[in-house]
């Protein structure tokens, strides 16, 4: 039966089908998408949003498949797992503090209802090569056990800090029990600017047992006398997956004993990404002998291409993204947002424009020049299709590249030659890379003094 509403033809369904209403004709499939069965999830849109027009039939956001969907799907998913106060599985280990109300924020660790080797969950190092739905599925397993924690004074929550500082340096999988004040709840915004995340509440009581500490994050942890920036290179040089440095540094598990603090898991992302592929450009890097030839590297994930080229010179350094209409930083463009930020020789000295993928990209090229010992200009582009259907995080950046700098590449004598490749690897046209490459433009357009002396005698 159908019915006239505001000049459009709607289909009545029962009334306890959601917000997919009108979208979806199985009931069944459309009622295991029902919030009402789960009223400790909630979907919220943004004012002026897309997704009330579209509801993921009309393909709005120019994506193949609705990331509001595939996400409510998955949360709903571990609620049928998550269902009373009390909560026993395996954490990967995996730990998050937040940054909203900083210095007091919420911090604590993420447990799935999994009991066994769930280290895959936290481990970006190796989720390439999964599906967008295999992600989402490893974020929104884990249920987020919350406390209230000042920064600068973790020791008035240190019922739960110690017992999360423990899962933070664990060296596997920790068999956790949590109890919570009320049941795990979670909300699905349906916009494109969230990360997928899982239930979450706050914490009453934590318990775990069998943890084995890792031997290199225990002995940086131990050391109060240890500068946490010196901690966090010992930990990378003894092959310390950076994952695992960055949920440490979260914790505030280094540095001299005074200055230790927790530090907001975004932030120590960055941090950790920053600090060590500073250190690998300035020790490793920069006394080495330039590349002789153009190398273009390249790597497709997800909707993305990576493009990495690799300039005969000294050390500089530019990021480069290009946004389709329809994905995540342009969902309602009608043009190519593109934006990059760079570095020369000396570095930089203040936060890049671009965020945190600017520093995980760079680490990755660092690592690249260090393992070859030579040095280079490095311009990293990336271009975003609207098949990449939901934010993942920057470690998506960082292990692309390192996967397009593992393959073997293609080399050309000339500036002009490499360009052209790239051009044929690329839908955005070559002359809209470099009007927006600060490096690209210097190489081309700028002559330098060099052009004018004599040349050396043989």
């Amino acid at each position: 039966m159908k019915k006239v509403y505001d000049g459009k033809f709607v289909k009545k369904v029962k009334r306890r089908i959601p917000w997919v209403e009108h979208v979806i004709s199985d009931v069944d499939v459309a009622g295991d998408l029902n919030p009402g069965q789960y009223p400790d999830i909630k979907l919220q849109a943004r004012k002026g949003s897309i997704c009330l027009i579209c509801r993921g039939a009309r393909g709005l956001c120019g994506k193949p498949r609705c990331p509001a969907l595939l996400r409510s799907n998955s949360l709903i998913e571990v609620k049928k797992l998550v269902d009373l106060e009390q909560m026993i599985g395996s954490s990967p280990p995996a730990i998050f503090v937040g940054r909203i109300g900083y210095p007091y924020v919420y911090a604590g660790p993420l447990v799935p209802p999994i009991v066994g080797d769930t280290s895959i969950l936290d481990t970006p190092e190796k989720w390439v090569g999964k599906t967008t739905d295999e992600i989402v599925d490893f974020r929104t397993k884990l249920v987020r056990g919350k406390f209230r924690v000042n920064v600068k004074k973790p020791h008035k929550a240190s019922k739960f800090i110690d017992k999360t500082s423990e899962l933070a340096l664990s060296k596997s999988s920790v068999d956790t029990e949590v109890t919570f004040r009320k049941k795990p709840s979670g909300r699905v915004l349906l916009d494109d600017e969230v990360q997928p995340m899982g239930l979450s509440a706050v914490l009453k009581d934590i318990r775990v047992s069998d943890t084995r500490a890792d031997v290199n994050l225990e002995k940086a942890h131990s050391d109060w006398d240890l500068r946490a920036e010196e901690a966090l290179l010992n930990l990378y040089s003894a092959d310390v997956p950076v994952s695992k440095i960055q949920r440490a540094l979260s914790i505030g598990a280094f540095g001299v004993k005074k200055d230790r603090r927790i530090v907001p898991t975004r932030w120590s992302i960055t941090a950790v990404d920053s600090i060590i592929s500073r250190r690998l450009i300035e020790d490793m890097v920069k006394d080495k002998n330039p590349i002789n030839e153009y190398r273009v590297h390249e790597f497709s994930y997800l909707g993305n291409r990576f493009v990495v080229l690799l300039l005969p010179s000294s050390w500089s350094y530019e990021w480069i993204e290009a946004w389709y209409p329809g994905t995540t930083w342009n969902p309602e463009n009608y043009s190519i947002a593109m934006g990059g930020d760079w570095e020369g020789y000396k570095g930089r000295t203040s936060y890049a424009s671009i965020g945190g993928c600017y520093y995980a990209v760079r680490l990755a090229a660092a690592e690249h020049l260090a393992s070859q010992g030579r040095q280079a200009a490095v311009v990293a582009m990336r271009e975003i299709h609207p098949s990449f259907v939901t934010p993942l995080g920057v470690w998506i950046n960082r292990e692309s590249v390192r996967e397009a700098l593992k393959m073997n590449p293609q080399k050309y004598d000339t500036l002009e030659e490499a360009l052209s490749h790239i051009h044929s690897r690329f839908t955005v046209k070559i002359d809209e890379w470099i009007n927006t490459s600060s490096l690209l433009k210097n190489t081309l357009y700028q002559e330098k003094l060099t052009k004018y002396l004599p040349p050396k005698a043989s």
